[in-house]
């Protein structure tokens, strides 16, 4: 085995790796003034990888679209800002669309990043079984099974969960209330 493979190596073999041709083109449609794809892309990849150490990513390819496309709209404000690029250069890239599409699924998004930040914060036990419970609809029962531990248990973790995250969301009304 050569020196730094771990398993690891093989989720990015199986999972990411297969997507880098799809991704370069989708990018290049989205972004065709964009020079550095290679530079956006083995940055997607390095914080994919990171993220992937400490979470578990349901959907490797949306993830790693979704981080792709963030830094490469993060590099076009940089340039915006620095001067590099205009205004008007941006109606060229084609990142604008004013559609009321656009935000609906800016506003579905931010609730989702929302939402996927609630549930990581939870405990780990707490989050395995709210995800099994209110993500893929399965029984208490079928849950303590799947974990090796009691309905009791499942129970009490499932009402932690949700209080944490009642906590959670008000906290993060609160802030919203005291910005405005």
């Amino acid at each position: 085995m050569p020196p730094g493979y771990s398993e690891q190596s093989d989720w990015f073999t199986t999972d990411l790796e297969p997507h880098e041709p799809m991704l370069r083109a989708w990018l290049r449609s989205r972004f065709s003034n964009e020079r550095d794809l290679d530079d956006i892309i083995q940055e997607a990849y390095a914080r994919v990888l990171k993220a992937q150490k400490t979470t578990e990513i349901g959907s490797p390819k949306a993830f790693l679209f979704a981080t792709a496309r963030n830094l490469a709209l993060g590099k076009i404000r940089k340039q915006t800002s620095r001067g590099e690029i205009s205004l008007a250069d941006i109606d060229v890239l084609g990142v604008l669309d004013e559609s009321e599409e656009v935000g609906q699924a800016i506003s579905r998004s931010e609730e989702l990043e929302l939402l996927t930040e609630a549930i990581q914060s939870l405990p780990t036990r707490c989050r395995q079984i709210l995800t099994l419970r209110k993500i893929y609809g399965m029984s208490q029962k079928d849950i303590a099974n799947e974990l090796g531990i009691s309905v009791h248990t499942v129970d009490s973790q499932g009402t932690i969960g949700m209080r944490k995250l009642t906590d959670f969301f008000d906290r993060v009304e609160s802030r919203t209330e005291f910005s405005r």
